[in-house]
């Protein structure tokens, strides 16, 4: 009797927590997949780098200019992932925060503040700018652009 009951225990278990992991709402699962990219920059992994992307993923970044205007720098995805990957794991901790995330069908908007971290010392800080888009059931980033203060 107590191994049936506790069958029926560990079965119950398993079959909430997969449900639960199939139920993720479309905002749980663009959150997992932004913080794909952190957690990979994290440990230096520039193939989960390119990974958190779509093949044709963008960056950029606001700047300034030497004479203090603002400009936009392009950088390609897989130049983003070298830099990355050349790090020690470690080395880089970009913590953000989840501001607004709006979701439309297959595409998604998310703003994150940040704090960049190079070395445990504060860098810089600033916005990202997410668009990610849902193939086949899975969120991709396609395009971010952020500040940099």
């Amino acid at each position: 009797m107590r191994s049936i009951f506790l069958t029926v225990i560990c079965t119950a278990f398993f079959l909430s927590t997969s449900f639960l992991s199939f139920g993720q709402s479309d905002e749980d699962q663009v959150r997992q997949a932004v913080n794909m990219l952190f957690e990979a920059m994290q440990k230096a992994d520039s193939a989960g780098v390119v990974d958190a992307f779509w093949p044709q993923g963008q960056l950029q970044t606001i700047a300034k200019a030497s004479d203090g205007s603002a400009v936009v720098r392009n950088q390609s995805l897989l130049a983003f992932g070298a830099s990355i990957g050349s790090r020690k794991p470690g080395e880089l901790d970009e913590q953000i925060s989840f501001g607004a995330i709006h979701i439309d069908g297959a595409l998604a908007s998310v703003w994150t503040p940040y704090e960049f971290f190079y070395q445990q010392k504060k860098s810089h800080g600033g916005v990202n700018s997410f668009q990610l888009v849902k193939i086949n059931g899975v969120w991709k980033i396609q395009y971010i652009i952020d500040t940099r203060r």
